[in-house]
């Protein structure tokens, strides 16, 4: 337990920090870019990380958002509430229905990933053209999506924005808000509550190193310029619409320090 102290209390001087929120935006803008001009530039080195079967790629990116949201569930559930109680704001039943209107934001998160990842594919099928194997005398048929295409081995050929630059950045700036209950939380170190929050807290460290590093690698090794930036900017924009305008107001899920008055939310969150 004193290694897992340890651990949350050096994890939290980070990536729990105002300037990592107020940075990390503009980090995946330049590993994007970065990424980019070493791929155009035939300058990546071969890993194995450029196989799209990798352990990463199939066990975490794939199910990006499902990491995300079990992990931030009990997170913004349980130090919600212990902000709350803690600070005295409100009774034991407030403070439940206070964790509530917080994580109504997954459900935010949920609806922002289905609505893009859905837009996503209707942009490739829209511009998309499929490519048989079969032999020339037999008559082409016009192939309507990827699915239909690949159902007969065909290569679908359309502009495929990057969901996984899209969804990697958007889950490490949501985690990196979330985290931000941190600055204002305290709970007895002999508490069994504590070992729980640095538990989640460390698991949401790696999952974010993780997501990170994963963008890094899309941006090197797959989909073009234009496809990986488009999918970032969405991503960005997505946390921008949220985390910087809509839940500054009363009536959404809230920022992750409910009991900061709404300008004081506004200067910490834009400064």
């Amino acid at each position: 337990m004193e290694a897992l102290e340890r651990c949350a209390r050096c994890l939290r001087a980070g990536l729990a920090a105002v300037a990592v929120r107020r940075r990390l935006p503009w980090l995946l803008l330049v590993l994007v870019l970065l990424g980019s001009a070493l791929k155009d530039g035939d300058l990546v080195p071969e890993t194995p990380m450029q196989n799209k079967r990798n352990v990463l790629n199939v066990y975490f990116v794939k199910v990006a958002w499902a990491w995300t949201f079990l992990l931030l569930l009990p997170f913004i559930g349980l130090t919600t509430y212990l902000f709350a109680k803690s600070k005295l704001l409100y009774g034991p039943t407030k403070s439940v229905l206070t964790a509530l209107r917080r994580l109504s934001a997954l459900l935010v998160g949920t609806a922002v990933w289905y609505v893009c990842t859905g837009f996503f594919t209707y942009v490739e099928n829209l511009t998309g053209t499929c490519s048989t194997p079969g032999k020339l005398s037999e008559s082409r048929r016009l192939y309507a999506t990827k699915q239909e295409c690949h159902q007969d081995n065909g290569i679908w050929n359309g502009f495929d924005i990057s969901g996984h630059c899209f969804l990697l950045s958007y889950c490490a700036l949501m985690i990196v808000e979330e985290m931000a209950v941190l600055e204002g939380l305290s709970i007895d170190q002999n508490s069994r509550l504590r070992v729980v929050v640095n538990s989640l807290f460390v698991s949401l460290c790696f999952l974010t190193v993780i997501w990170v590093f994963m963008f890094l690698c899309t941006a090197v090794y797959f989909h073009d310029f234009s496809q990986k930036i488009l999918g970032t900017l969405i991503g960005l924009a997505a946390w921008y619409a949220t985390y910087r305008v809509w839940y500054l107001k009363s009536f959404s899920p809230g920022l992750p320090l409910p009991n900061i008055y709404l300008s004081s939310k506004k200067h910490n969150y834009r400064r």
